[in-house]
């Protein structure tokens, strides 16, 4: 009679993180072959190929005294390892070899395992009593003292099916990611490395940048590689506009649960209905949530305290353009949960030549008469992933004297798919942070922030109180004291203050180019600010 179980990662381990292994099986399979490879291993085989599950068992390679490279490469490259106790399983200094390492990768790379008691008491394993107790006192003094130390930490839980085990995790759905990423990929290693995947505590990762610059798609690319670590997920798009009324709480809340538990019928009557299901149900699983587009802390409250009740090892990620909203929750982390923030990054130079030779071009480079142009094209996005989309895909199949032309025209007006994401932003400002705003964009950009202060503070601005709110809000950044806007944002700006009279700069509020200062004073008007 065989019994399964499961492991987990335990819930503490080095602070290093491994890179993700290139997966070549999903399951490697670990067996002794006089016991079982003609009965129950054999059909295990089958019936784990039979569903497309492609699975590795080691019947083939030649043994020896030592375990091979070519074997621990293939445990290393492999999603799940299924373990196959018998009783004779400990008396193969082989089978020891391979299980050291299996545990080496479940500690280190978040491999699952799944032991099977074959014919064995899960209790000798655990003890090492027994025909698996001869077994290992046969081989204390061949086999490395900590390898052996190290086997003897593990116990499970019984579970009932294998298969379907595996194929919950092996065929989720994935989330749909645009082609030609550039400079994703690096991203997302970088964004890895600080989820400690490896660790037991409960991460909320917030990720953090201004409109266009990323977010959703990091996210939904960080998603995609790491759920099948988990014993259930979630992906909430688009929350900011789907939360407006209790009965859209209600439908986020009812989702996240129908994503986690696999239960497309399940209903909820209320709010307090869902919040106790998770700290009753769901209090002892390892799950993966990402909450898109964030922006109230109503959302942090019901949408991100909710899942800190999930089980030891789950992540919880949320994107938003507010730090704030990652800020309050960390003031109220526990030693349970750690809050941390990831700050999505512009592209640097080639990254924004690629991207926007795919939208341009439909290649990976501009052509060569396009080179130079491209290049000064590319300067005007300074590495905004949207921009240098929406950008390129307008230049698609124009001349390049119309490239010219569109090039003079977005040094006055930027585009207006992105420059309606950061009007969002500029709309949720109050007036007095949106006159620091304007008057940043126009006349402080790249200025000291104290003399910023000084100045607004005596206009009566409340500038200490909005600057921080607009470097938040990810409209600012300060390096060095010196407050920065993104080129875009700043041409956000300047079309806000000349857009109700865009001919007539006499009667704008700000002015702070030469020609249009030039050109109010020649209109003989009263200049109105």
């Amino acid at each position: 009679m065989a019994s399964l179980s499961t492991t987990q990662k335990p819930s503490s381990s080095s602070s290093s993180s491994a890179p993700s292994p290139k997966h070549n099986f999903d399951v490697f399979l670990s067996f002794r072959g006089e016991d079982t490879r003609y009965g129950f291993t054999d059909h295990l085989f089958v019936s784990l190929e039979g569903k497309g599950i492609h699975t590795f068992r080691d019947d083939k390679l030649e043994r020896g005294e030592e375990i091979g490279q070519e074997l621990l490469g293939t445990i290393e490259g492999s999603r799940f390892s299924i373990i196959v106790f018998s009783e004779r399983y400990a008396d193969s200094k082989w089978c020891l070899e391979e299980l050291t390492k299996i545990m080496e990768c479940r500690k280190e790379r978040g491999q699952t395992v799944l032991p099977v008691f074959y014919h064995v008491d899960p209790s000798d394993v655990r003890k090492q009593t027994g025909s698996f107790g001869k077994g290992f006192a046969k081989h204390e003094t061949t086999v490395d003292e900590e390898k052996v130390r190290r086997i003897r930490g593990y116990e499970s839980k019984p579970i009932k099916e294998i298969i379907d085990f595996i194929l919950k995790r092996l065929k989720p759905k994935f989330l749909h990611v645009e082609e030609h990423m550039v400079g994703m990929k690096l991203r997302l290693e970088s964004l890895k490395s600080i989820l400690q995947i490896h660790l037991g505590q409960i991460y909320v990762i917030g990720i953090c940048g201004i409109s266009g610059i990323g977010k959703t798609t990091i996210a939904k690319m960080l998603y995609n590689d790491i759920l099948y670590q988990f014993d259930g997920s979630c992906f909430l798009e688009d929350v900011k506009n789907r939360f407006k009324s209790h009965n859209d709480r209600l439908q986020l809340l009812q989702e996240l649960l129908r994503s986690i538990q696999k239960d497309a019928n399940l209903e909820l009557n209320s709010i307090v209905d869902g919040v106790n299901m998770i700290k009753d149900r769901l209090n002892s699983g390892k799950f993966l949530v990402v909450v898109d587009d964030l922006d109230h802390q109503d959302q942090v409250q019901l949408l991100i305290k909710s899942c800190t009740w999930f089980g030891p090892g789950s992540r919880i990620i949320v994107t938003t353009k507010d730090k704030r909203l990652i800020n309050m929750h960390q003031l109220e982390a526990s030693s349970e949960v750690n809050v941390l923030l990831y700050e999505a990054s512009a592209l640097c130079e080639e990254e924004s030549i690629e991207l926007f030779s795919w939208h341009a071009f439909k290649q990976d480079a501009p052509k060569e008469d396009y080179m130079n142009i491209s290049k000064c094209m590319v300067n005007y996005p300074q590495g905004h992933p949207l921009a240098l989309k929406v950008l390129g895909s307008s230049l698609c199949g124009k001349t390049i004297d119309e490239w010219k032309s569109e090039l003079d025209k977005l040094k006055k007006c930027p585009q207006k798919e992105v420059s309606n994401l950061f009007r969002v932003s500029f709309d949720g400002l109050d007036y007095f942070e949106q006159e620091v705003f304007l008057d940043i964009a126009c006349f402080f950009n790249r200025g000291n922030k104290d003399f910023l202060l000084r100045i607004l503070d005596n206009c009566n601005l409340y500038a200490t109180s909005a600057i921080p709110t607009l470097h938040d809000k990810c409209l600012i950044t300060i390096v060095h004291n010196e407050i920065k806007m993104h080129d875009l944002i700043q041409q956000v700006g300047w079309t806000i203050v000349r857009e109700e009279y865009p001919r007539d700069p006499s009667k704008w509020s700000r002015l702070w180019d030469p020609n249009d200062i030039h050109n109010a004073f020649l209109a003989k008007k009263a200049i109105h600010f």
